[in-house]
């Protein structure tokens, strides 16, 4: 049998495994070593060894379960509600406004937390009921928290970027700067359209109530500090991290840490809190790290095939695709992809393919990464099976069904292919801060 032959048996095979509902790092770790194992025998019994090896002895790995960890104890201490209290007051009398606030609300919960799973809890427990309460559309609101929970996997400390810079090889520290310009571009982007939209429907998003209007500025000043909280957490993880006083594994140490003294200030730290954070933390960095331990070794197997070398040979000789031809049949794959499975999934599973092919093919890997981040989103956001839609059914009230999520998402996915569009034709929003930071020598 053929290396390609043998590569298209291991994708047939794990994705039929995925499609049964297995597993995401039982079906890649299974193919990978059954795949080794039948290719040379003996010997390939110790390559899920080695990966298991190597991923102990990723020092960047101590990231993952500190920012989690931060995410979950941000959640628990109230700083979002208090930051969107602040919002509601500030933003409320425009229209839309409060849809307005809820992106800013979503840009912080990234900033602290580097999940979007963690923006769309804490954005349908806390902004979904105020703006359906308020008379907002629901289709309009379900939208707006979908697509800024969107900006978690994008703007720093995303948790995603540091599993490409893993699997890729490539700088944290650049790829968390390549996402800041893209991150805030399609923050403004869907905040453009909130105010176009309601300028034009203004029954979409009503103003606030005067009564609700009418507070004294020292009162609005006041609501206003619940803002520095945030600030001073975003600072203390990134802000210290770029500027060079601490290392990747420091800052997310001290992220970590800030987050737990902010929870006693606000005397909401006590033994339950500490229990669930600690349990969430444990699961979600045992999956992440189960998941990267098959990719490695799924990735060792095309490695020693020669794989990227033969799909190379057949995108740029046989077929006679450009460059640009086969980076766009990339992202075409990760929308298809995204339909069935989650980022870290799609990730693993092409990552051994995709990225050894992007760095041959010329293109900067950075840029790539961000690239990668943005199209994964547009795929949970896309009907019939987009990860994010099924996700905020089961977190919506009853009145919101499937349709009104699948109708609402529409405009900002548009708005999301737009803006990667944008980033393709002009890579400079993504290089150009890490280049800034760490230029070439």
């Amino acid at each position: 049998m053929s290396h390609e032959m043998i590569a298209l048996f291991m994708f047939s095979s794990l994705l039929l495994m995925m499609i049964t509902g297995q597993r995401v790092f039982g079906a890649i770790g299974f193919v990978a070593s059954l795949s080794s194992i039948l290719l040379w025998g003996n010997g390939g019994s110790d390559m899920a060894f080695s990966a298991s090896i190597k991923l102990l002895n990723w020092y960047p790995l101590l990231t993952l379960p500190l920012f989690i960890f931060m995410g979950y104890i941000l959640s628990e201490s109230g700083i979002a509600g208090d930051l969107y209290k602040a919002l509601h007051v500030w933003m409320g009398p425009l229209n839309g406004g409060l849809a307005i606030g809820t992106i800013i609300l979503m840009v912080a919960i990234s900033a602290m937390n580097g999940l979007s799973v963690a923006g769309m809890a804490i954005g349908t427990s806390i902004a979904l009921p105020e703006m359906l309460k308020r008379g907002y559309d629901k289709r309009m609101v379900t939208g707006v928290i979908q697509a800024g929970s969107s900006l978690g996997i994008l703007v720093p400390p995303s948790i995603v970027l540091v599993l490409y810079g893993m699997i890729a090889r490539q700088p944290v520290s650049q790829l968390w700067l390549a996402g800041v310009l893209p991150g805030l571009m399609f923050a403004v982007m869907f905040i453009v359209y909130i105010v176009v939209r309601c300028k034009l429907q203004p029954e979409l998003g009503p103003p606030l109530p005067k009564e609700e209007r009418n507070i004294p500025l020292v009162q609005k000043l006041k609501l206003l500090q619940a803002g520095l909280i945030p600030l001073l957490l975003i600072f203390s993880v990134i802000g210290l991290f770029m500027m060079g006083v601490t290392s990747l594994v420091e800052s997310s140490a001290v992220g970590a840490s800030a987050a737990i003294v902010v929870a006693l200030l606000k005397g909401k730290m006590n033994f339950k809190v500490m229990d669930n954070s600690l349990k969430q933390t444990l699961n979600i960095s045992c999956m992440f790290m189960w998941i990267i331990m098959a990719a490695l070794a799924f990735g060792a197997v095309f490695d020693g095939l020669g794989a990227v070398h033969a799909i190379k040979s057949l995108f740029l000789d046989q077929w006679g695709l450009s460059p640009w031809g086969i980076l766009i049949m990339m992202q075409v794959s990760y929308i298809v992809m995204g339909m069935f499975l989650d980022d870290t999934a799609m990730l693993v599973i092409v990552a051994p393919l995709y990225i050894p092919l992007v760095i041959a093919l010329g293109f900067n890997p950075i840029w790539y990464g961000v690239l990668y981040t943005i199209t994964c989103q547009i795929a949970y956001m896309t009907p019939p099976f987009g990860y994010n839609l099924f996700l905020m059914k089961a977190m919506a009230p009853k009145e919101i069904n499937l349709m009104d999520i699948y109708s609402s998402i529409i405009p900002f996915v548009i708005i999301m292919m737009i803006g990667l569009g944008v980033i393709m034709a002009f890579p400079e929003i993504a290089t150009w801060l890490p280049e800034q930071y760490y230029p070439k020598r």
